[in-house]
């Protein structure tokens, strides 16, 4: 089927009370793991390329968006493809012609005053273009390019106030939000400030988003989704299962040269963490099996 619409999806999954499952993909094999995993959980979802994966890629956005691309057309499900964390102007530029529905736009590194400008700016270009855009205001930790931040430190959480003006100030489609969650986490003990996420929810008019979302127990997922979380971003916890899957292989069987082996294992083990995830977010309650326990063989759309 034909690339899905971000924006479709997450007001649908805002009405409903739901939420998006968006991932990072860096490889070939996180892209075909994640149409896998939502294909078994019988849901959307959305494919997400970061400005760094790019830089990773030689700086080079095409070759990936259109991976994704043909992988989305070929799912059983609804498949978006989002540029995600872009500060290069050069780089929102290049989005609509390579394929991309929707942006996420990162000035949160500056000022409030000079956040807001120059993501009022790109919003007026982007929907010249079609692209829906999502924004952050406040900050959240783990970025390569930003110095450390405490998650929970003074200034970092997103403000609710600051939030409804800056909504109503830049045009933005889609807030993400600083509510403790941090980029990176490969232990999964984030500490979430519920009630000012359902401040948030309050305040501002837009699906909100959050990023970090690795470090996030499934219970803590299941109450941002009920606090009004309409997409959730996750990236690190594809990478650990699949370096994890990939270790374990080549102790298993260190004369194994044909990288095929092990990338296999890799994307099988991403793909089982897609449908775990999903299936946390659209059923409001966690599987009762880890991920490396849970096969895929297909599922129907979550009621």
């Amino acid at each position: 089927m034909p690339l899905a619409a971000t924006g479709e999806l997450l007001i649908r999954a805002a009405e409903a009370r739901s939420a998006v499952a968006a991932f990072n993909i860096i490889t070939l094999e996180h892209v075909e793991a994640v149409v896998t995993g939502a294909e078994a959980a019988g849901a959307p979802v959305v494919l997400q390329v970061s400005e760094n994966a790019v830089k990773f890629r030689y700086g080079r956005l095409l070759p990936l968006a259109r991976a994704a691309t043909a992988a989305a057309e070929r799912a059983g499900v609804p498949v978006a493809l989002h540029l995600d964390h872009v500060q290069s102007d050069d780089l929102l530029r290049q989005a609509p012609g390579a394929g991309f529905g929707s942006v996420m736009y990162d000035a949160s590194r500056l000022p409030y005053a000079e956040n807001l400008a120059a993501t009022a700016a790109a919003v007026d270009w982007a929907h010249t273009q079609g692209l829906w855009i999502e924004a952050e205001l406040g900050q959240v930790a783990g970025k390569d390019d930003r110095p450390p931040l405490d998650a929970h430190a003074p200034g970092a959480r997103t403000d609710p106030d600051e939030a409804r003006a800056f909504v109503a100030g830049t045009g933005v489609d889609a807030l993400a939000v600083a509510i403790g969650s941090a980029h990176a986490m490969t232990t999964r003990t984030a500490a979430l400030d519920h009630d000012l996420l359902r401040r948030l929810s309050t305040a501002v008019p837009v699906p909100l988003v959050l990023h970090g979302s690795s470090g996030v127990p499934d219970d803590g997922l299941v109450a941002t989704v009920a606090g009004g979380i309409a997409k959730v971003n996750v990236g690190t916890a594809l990478n650990m299962a699949m370096t994890r899957s990939i270790r374990r292989f080549l102790a298993d069987h260190p004369e194994a040269v044909d990288s095929r082996k092990y990338l296999s294992v890799g994307r099988e083990a991403m793909a089982r963490e897609v449908t775990r995830i999903i299936t946390v977010l659209t059923r409001g309650t966690p599987p009762d099996r880890p991920a490396d326990c849970l096969r895929l063989t297909g599922g129907t759309t979550p009621a």
